[in-house]
Order: C-alpha cells, then structure tokens, then sequence
C-alpha cells in the first residue's frame, strides 16, 4: 500500500486509485436533491475524485441507482465500489446481489465488490460468492469493510483469502483505534485501507484546534480532516451531495499538514494508547 505525491493509492494487484473519492450514504433520498447530487458526483470526477463508493444498503438501492444515472457515459473514468448486506452474504446470494447492484448501476462490472460488514455467514461463503463473480467478469476486485484484525486475519488464511483489496473501515480525527493494529496489520499485508466518514459526519469540524489548524493554513476545517487522512496512507471518501461541498473536499489532495498542525491535531485528538474495539457507523 502507498501513497503517491499526487494522492493516489495503489491497490495489492498494482492498480493505482485516487486517494480522495466520493461516498454515497444518504444519497439518493430526496427527490428533491436528486439534480444536485447528481450534479455534485459528476463534478467530482471532472475534479478527479473518480473512486465512488456506494452499496445496496444505502436507500435500499436508491444510492446505486443515484449512481448509475450521474455516470451514464462515464462509466471508464470511474473505480466503482459498491457492498453486499452481510444477511446476502453466502455464496449464491452474494452473486445476486451483485447482479442486483449492477443493474441499479447500469455498469456490466464493478471495479470494487466488499462485504458490508460480518454476519452470519461464514468468510468462506462470501469468498466463494466472490470468487464466482470475478471469474464472471462481473467484478475486478474484492474486499470488506468493518473487519478488525482477527477477521482480517481469519479471512486472509483461506484459500484465495489473500487476495483481499481493502478493508473499508471507520477512521477519522475522533476515531483513531484501527492506528494500533489494524492499520499496521494491513500495512504489512498489503491490504488498502479506505475511511469511511472521514470527518465523522461533520461532528469533529467545528472543534476549536481543528479550526485553529485550518486558519493557520488558510485551509477549512474538513479539508484539514480530509488531508489528515490522506497523510496516515488511508484512502477517504467523503460523502459529497452538493457541488460546493465537492470543490471544498478536492481542497483536500493539495493540502500538506506541516509537523506543528499535526502536533496541535495530536494533542485534542490522541492516537490510541491500546487496543481498541473497532467502531462502526
């Protein structure tokens, strides 16, 4: 995994990525926005935020089919990433609902196809499910979200187990566990790291030492987060729904945190002093 000067990221099979994306969560559910985050995800490509993340969760499909109708005639410029719900998630299942997702998508492939999170079927179901699907073509590569060490590690011991791409997982200013292990453990196994809700759903942005950091630097409070992220070589995807947002976001890639700010950022937002339970959203 590494991070390259231009903020992109490169995936265990060499393919390169851009370090800031788009997420998806919550778009897609009011008619009355449609036009606007339709407008906003394309903008974000032009910007070159082209990983846009997405799963059939989000709306009950509404955010995938949001998705498909922004990147009708885009498709090529985008790594498209969507999820299947973890009660989908044995073998046959996880196939249908890929080819659920790629309809709503309008896309014949996903370049991006994750576990939501762990439920009740075992890894062995999914990566099976997975397997199916990237023989078919229908996906590029796989991964998960929301699996701590011990599952990162359960899984990579199956067989084909090691081909997993990203582990997708909660990490921002206020949410730092995963620096203790899991990061260093995905590290060493070559596993991308991508965060979701990089600046804790606007919550952190209004802290005193954030703002103090993004005045510093002439810069905004998310775009201290967002760069902050990048920094730790963990990919984000901010969810971006109107166009505005998108411009302050893309501030982001060319925003360097200087050794003071991060000092500043350090001291109101710790790094773990052990062992923490991954968090979810």
């Amino acid at each position: 995994m590494s991070v390259e000067s231009a903020r992109t990221m490169t995936l265990p099979s060499g393919q390169e990525i851009a370090a800031l994306g788009q997420g998806t969560w919550y778009l897609g559910e009011d008619p009355g926005r449609r036009e606007q985050e339709i407008a906003a995800l394309r903008l974000g490509v032009d910007l070159g935020m082209t990983v846009v993340d997405t799963a059939e969760m989000y709306g009950d499909g509404a955010a995938e089919e949001l998705v498909g109708e922004a990147l009708r005639g885009r498709r090529e410029e985008v790594f498209l990433v969507s999820k299947v719900l973890p009660g989908h998630a044995d073998r046959k299942g996880t196939v249908a609902a890929c080819e659920d997702s790629l309809r709503r998508l309008r896309t014949e492939r996903l370049d991006l196809y994750l576990l939501h999170w762990r439920g009740r079927w075992p890894l062995e179901e999914t990566l099976a499910g997975f397997t199916d699907l990237m023989e078919a073509e229908k996906i590029r590569h796989w991964g998960v979200s929301n699996l701590d060490v011990a599952d990162m590690a359960e899984l990579t011991a199956l067989p084909g187990g090691d081909a997993a791409a990203v582990d997708q997982v909660l990490y921002n200013l206020s949410r730092r566990g995963v620096e203790w292990d899991l990061l260093p453990w995905c590290r060493e196994s070559g596993v991308t790291v991508m965060a979701y809700s990089p600046v804790e759903q606007g919550r952190i942005l209004k802290v005193e030492a954030l703002e103090a950091v993004a005045r510093a630097l002439g810069a905004t409070p998310a775009q201290v987060a967002l760069a902050w992220v990048l920094e730790q070589g963990v990919a984000a995807i901010p969810r971006s729904g109107a166009p505005d947002h998108v411009r302050e976001n893309r501030g982001a890639v060319d925003l360097r945190l200087p050794p003071e700010a991060l000092a500043a950022l350090d001291e109101t937002f710790p790094p773990p002093g052990g062992p923490t339970p991954l968090e979810m959203l």
